[in-house]
């Protein structure tokens, strides 16, 4: 017996759990894809000669590459096989990954920093393929689990790179997760029902369709601000963790700069919370919280740059504001227009992104002269703006 799926096509009507837990690991290893270079950047640093400023725009390019590729390919979702899209982009991200461990130069790393970025939006696939498939009365639930393993991805890649580079050489931390995501891909090809597209209007119409979105809600533009400043402050920490765990006092190594990782686990994990307070309270108290709190701990970090507990506290708030608000933000924009989704989706998260390449390249050139004072300075004051812009009276 088959039945309608909300794509248009034809599916079983129960789909295997089993695809539900691919789509999860889907996810997680194509958003890990952004983050492996982050505990690594002192290892490439060495490497190549350069100094931190030069290695602080590969975190920068990947994530300015992963904010335009998701506005350049969500349309795609919506034309063209969900399936189709997750197994040519999956491909091209793993050989992306194996150019970027067989880089010559820096500038040829650089490169393929920005290619893995525009790949690893394939992440954003995985999501709506799981509603897609998703029984009607478990929808939420079944985007829940992708969303998990979208998180745990970019949470424990800083764990596993850390650990992979300190002891295997930067170099592996890019032939293992491209070995990982062209097995994924693999997997993907056998497991992956077709999905037929839900829209047929032209890819040009459909791109000039965000930017009438962007126009017709101020609050999407509300929220897609707030989210990229909190981002600025996001990124600018954890791109520079590792050179700021390398010096004076800390004088650690990328192993501990990719455990931070686990910490900001602690706190994103139970960021979903938010989410009932966002139903009881509406999601504008969670944002001001959320805001306030990373704040506070990057105003914390400023004040005490030289306490590892004080490192280790902030880094679990922090998380916990920044995660907490992307969930109430998510839930206000996702109510704004039932038939754009995923478009809407597509400027929130690029909006963030776009915040995270800022946050990254500032920081790279703050950390150089300043140290944790001017990074726990950026961040403070980005949140400063961010909790002004969600207090501010709405027009």
């Amino acid at each position: 017996m088959t039945t309608t799926s909300p794509r248009g096509g034809a599916r079983p009507t129960a789909t295997p759990p089993s695809v539900f837990v691919l789509l999860a690991a889907g996810a997680g290893l194509s958003a890990a894809s952004l983050y492996y270079n982050q505990p690594i950047l002192r290892t490439i640093t060495q490497d190549f000669g350069a100094t931190p400023a030069a290695t602080g725009w590969l975190p920068t390019l990947t994530q300015a590459g992963y904010a335009s590729g998701i506005l350049l390919f969500a349309p795609l979702g919506d034309r063209l096989d969900l399936r189709r899209v997750i197994l040519v982009k999956g491909a091209a991200l793993s050989a992306a990954l194996l150019v970027a461990a067989l880089a010559p130069s820096l500038g040829a790393l650089a490169l393929a920093s920005l290619a893995i970025g525009l790949l690893a939006t394939t992440a954003q696939d995985f999501v709506p393929a799981a509603a897609a498939l998703a029984p009607e009365g478990a929808r939420g639930k079944t985007v829940g689990i992708a969303m998990t393993g979208l998180l745990l991805g970019i949470l424990l890649s800083r764990v596993v790179s850390g650990a992979v580079g300190e002891h295997l050489g930067w170099r592996a931390v890019y032939v293992g997760s491209s070995a990982l995501v062209a097995g994924l891909v693999a997997v993907v090809a056998l497991r992956l029902p077709p999905m037929t597209p839900n829209a047929s209007a032209s890819y040009g119409a459909l791109l000039r369709s965000t930017l009438t979105l962007v126009r017709r809600h101020a609050p999407l533009r509300r929220a897609a601000l707030a989210q990229g400043l909190l981002a600025v402050a996001f990124s600018g920490f954890w791109s520079t963790l590792a050179i700021v765990l390398s010096r004076e006092p800390f004088e650690m190594g990328s192993t501990v700069a990719g455990a931070f990782g686990l910490a900001g686990a602690a706190g994103a994990l139970a960021a979903p919370v938010a989410g009932s307070v966002a139903d009881k309270r509406g999601p504008s108290a969670v944002l001001r919280i959320g805001a306030l709190l990373v704040f506070g701990s990057f105003l914390a970090m400023a004040v005490a740059p030289r306490s590892l507990a004080v490192l280790l506290a902030g880094t679990v708030v922090f998380d916990l504001g920044v995660q907490a608000s992307l969930i109430a933000h998510q839930s206000i924009v996702y109510g704004l227009d039932g038939g754009a989704r995923s478009r809407l989706n597509a400027i929130l998260v690029s909006t963030m992104f776009a915040g995270m390449a800022v946050g990254s390249a500032v920081a790279s050139r703050v950390v150089e002269r300043w140290g944790l004072v001017g990074v726990g300075a950026l961040g403070a004051t980005a949140a400063a703006g961010a909790w002004i812009v969600r207090a501010w009276p709405a027009r």
